[in-house]
């Protein structure tokens, strides 16, 4: 059995009718769009206490709801990476609040929040990275919003 050596949260993030992506522009590169999210780092208690914590870094954000969705798996240097992939309801954000050394580091290029209609259309003509997560959306776009649209059971 091969090792997983590397584990991400990342979050199908919707405010309203609108997808928010991080659009990425690097040096040498064609834009493209990624996901809210990122690393699971060794002091986070859950992957979707990541999720949490990548939200706040990257949007100074707070979720409403998170609801894991998917896994994406990849061979990575020494074993298997995981991505989990949430759908989750932005509840807040704030752009000055933003931290993490992707705002410290220029020459890691520039991440520009954006809004896209959360529609199969729209995520198709956008550079989404990885492939595999683009393809997702574009599919389940109904069943992603009928997820976040269920009200929350108590047990």
């Amino acid at each position: 059995m091969t090792d997983i050596v590397k584990r991400s949260a990342r979050a199908i993030l919707l405010d309203g009718d609108s997808l928010v992506l991080i659009k990425r522009i690097k040096p040498g590169r064609e834009p493209y769009w990624v996901t809210v999210g990122g690393g699971v780092e060794d002091d986070d208690p859950t992957i979707e206490a990541a999720l949490h914590r990548e939200v706040f870094e990257e949007l100074g954000g707070k979720l409403k709801r998170a609801e894991l969705v998917h896994l994406i798996t990849d061979e990575v240097d020494g074993g298997i990476g995981v991505q989990h992939i949430f759908a989750a309801l932005l509840e807040s954000m704030h752009l000055a609040a933003r931290t993490g050394t992707e705002f410290s580091k220029p020459e890691r290029g520039s991440y520009e929040v954006v809004r896209v209609p959360f529609t199969a259309e729209a995520v198709g003509e956008l550079n989404l990275m990885p492939p595999q997560l683009a393809e997702f959306i574009a599919a389940n776009t109904a069943a992603v919003v009928s997820v976040l649209d269920t009200p929350i059971r108590e047990a």
